[in-house]
């Protein structure tokens, strides 16, 4: 669910903003004065800023850049200042889109909706991107469960796979036997040394254009193996 964040000294209108939000599913918060706006963002889980630059308009658009230093969340202004180089600052500031009150709260609904949609489109496209794994030519999109080498597929079993997802998220880190067993077993290594080595075996041989002089997944004896 949505949390907007509304500043506004027209009560009336965030009277009514409130109810139509409510209605169509979204938390409504509102803030009892612009200079605690930043701090609620910081500490709350706001999808988007409903705000104001009034009273005070200088202190407004530095409301924005201020909020914009930490924070990418859809912020959208409504103001009975329609002047144009207002909205012009609004913009510059970091504001996401300006509608000059009074205005349709349809139209204003729809415009909350349209900056919510692109915002969650973009969060899901980082959250994406952050699962796709490399290592040189090596990669692991964890989203479609793929790895690649040199832009040749190679097919894993499901345990092969989550070792060397494993290893590639820790690339660098050198994990024991122990480690790896546990993590993708989820109980207590006893015993795990063959299993893993096992494993270890076949994923080089998929992997590796040398498997005897592995690139990618390297033993460091008496300690473990490691990506990278």
């Amino acid at each position: 669910m949505n949390n907007i964040l509304i500043w506004n000294e027209d009560r009336h209108s965030v009277d009514v903003l409130h109810t139509l939000l409510l209605s169509e599913g979204f938390q409504v918060v509102q803030a009892t004065e612009q200079s605690g706006i930043g701090h609620m963002i910081e500490t709350e889980n706001i999808h988007l800023l409903l705000t104001d630059i009034e009273p005070g308009y200088g202190d407004g658009i530095q409301m924005i850049r201020d909020i914009r230093k930490s924070s990418s969340i859809p912020i959208l202004v409504f103001s009975k200042n329609g002047e144009e180089a207002a909205k012009i600052a609004a913009l510059n500031a970091g504001a996401d889109d300006y509608v000059t009150m009074p205005c349709n709260p349809l139209e204003l609904l729809a415009r909350i909706k349209s900056q919510i949609r692109r915002y969650t489109q973009m969060a899901n496209l980082c959250e994406n991107i952050n699962r796709i794994y490399r290592v040189d030519d090596l990669e692991i999109d964890d989203i479609k469960r793929k790895v690649t080498v040199a832009d040749r597929e190679v097919y894993l079993t499901p345990i092969e796979y989550k070792i060397l997802r494993l290893l590639v998220k820790e690339k660098g880190r050198v994990l024991s036997i122990d480690q790896i067993y546990e993590a993708i077993w989820n109980m207590q290594a006893i015993g795990a040394d063959n299993t893993i080595a096992v494993h270890i075996r076949h994923i080089r041989e998929k992997i590796e254009s040398n498997p005897k002089e592995p690139h990618y997944l390297k033993v460091v004896w008496g300690t473990g193996y490691k990506v990278g």
